[in-house]
């Protein structure tokens, strides 16, 4: 579909106004629906606080982890904390 044909089924007649609903209609697509997704998994290992994150990684959308509570093995969600820490880690970083 075209540009002039879209402002018609619109009804817009300025091709200026146009084109900016439609590139705002792209962007806020790609804000809710991320594409080129991959899911990358890392062992995590006792006594190890730092992870290295793949070279090619953008933005992390989820972290999980197997629940030590959970007998069915299911990963759940590691809610992202916006405060720091009350307890200072024992490494001191």
């Amino acid at each position: 579909m075209t540009v002039q044909e879209l402002m018609e089924k619109a009804g817009i007649n300025q091709t200026g106004r146009a084109i900016m609903y439609i590139k705002e209609a792209l962007s806020e697509i790609a804000v809710i629906s991320p594409t080129h997704t991959t899911t990358t998994r890392i062992d995590i290992v006792k006594d190890q606080r730092f992870y290295q994150v793949p070279n090619d990684a953008l933005r992390m959308l989820d972290l999980r982890c197997k629940d030590h509570d959970n007998d069915d093995g299911l990963y759940q969600s590691i809610p992202r904390s916006i405060y720091e820490p009350q307890t200072q880690d024992a490494d001191g970083k």
